[in-house]
């Protein structure tokens, strides 16, 4: 059976017939006003954060969640009148994205991002791309199964992340010492992982599972059992902007609705196994009818 066959079964019901929804004749504004006056979408994207969102060998931005913003480009042409629509890709960082949507840098942010309720003080967010949790990225034979095997070891986390605050949370809650380590980026936690300068490296597991079949190295790497924390993801976009959102949410639950998600799904994590019964379920609840 194909990882997500069983999809269609779980929203069947919900489904109607799928005809292209007559886009609103009063005048664009906001964001989809500034797209058709430039021509073009502006994605924001990570570099490093392989398998949702990097910058492949040949300079090429790729990911899952840059495959599923392809499309919502794809919708948001034509709701604009522009097909197809110039895709202009914008780096940004995991400090610097929010600052990026808001001030119209970006138009969409697609990278990892954790939809929270404190991030929507700043920026909005479509409806839900993925789900993930933090995990431990350690040396092959380390004891460290979970935060609990943390106690009086160090561990590395990008600052500013949610990572980071679940990170903190779970070692409060259980009481643990342990010496957090701040690192710039993946590649410096991977690192600091493989030489021993400390022993574990937080993350999300989708993309510590990304850097463990990218980064096997003379030191092998592995993966902790345990999942420290909830991580929904989204897309970033500016806030109040309720008609782009709704081009980006449509383009999520056709997405969601078809066979052509698990295309997409094996394309990026087949090396991953098949997805989670949570992961299965938010594709499911998100499949929205018309």
């Amino acid at each position: 059976m194909k990882p997500l066959s069983l999809l269609p079964a779980l929203f069947a019901a919900l489904t109607v017939a799928l005809t292209a929804p007559a886009h609103s004749a009063e005048p664009l504004s906001g964001t989809l006003k500034a797209i058709k006056e430039r021509k073009a979408i502006r994605i924001g994207h990570l570099t490093d954060a392989y398998p949702m969102s990097f910058v492949g060998p040949g300079g090429e931005v790729e990911g899952y969640s840059i495959e599923l913003c392809k499309r919502i480009a794809e919708e948001v042409g034509k709701t604009v009148g522009i097909t197809p629509l110039k895709i202009e890709y914008v780096p940004t960082t995991l400090e610097g994205r929010f600052d990026a949507v808001a001030s119209g840098k970006v138009d969409i942010e697609c990278g990892t991002s954790t939809i929270t309720l404190s991030r929507m003080e700043r920026v909005d967010f479509t409806n839900m791309s993925f789900v993930d949790g933090g995990g431990l990225l350690v040396r092959k034979g380390s004891a460290i199964n979970n935060v609990a095997g943390l106690v009086d070891e160090t561990v590395a986390v990008i600052p500013g992340t949610t990572t980071e605050k679940s990170l903190r949370a779970a070692l409060s809650r259980s009481f643990i010492k342990a010496t957090v380590v701040p690192v710039k980026d993946h590649g410096e936690g991977v690192a600091a992982v493989a030489s021993g300068k400390v022993s574990a490296y937080a993350s999300d597991r989708v993309l510590l599972v990304g850097l463990l079949i990218k980064s096997q190295g003379p030191q092998p790497l592995d993966i902790a059992r345990e999942q420290f924390s909830y991580e929904p993801y989204g897309f970033a976009i500016r806030r109040g902007d309720a008609d782009f959102r709704l081009a980006a949410n449509r383009t999520l639950a056709r997405l969601y609705r078809s066979e052509d998600m698990i295309k997409i799904f094996e394309k990026w994590f087949a090396p991953f196994g098949k997805p989670g019964e949570v992961l299965v379920l938010m594709y499911a609840l998100n499949a929205l009818p018309e």
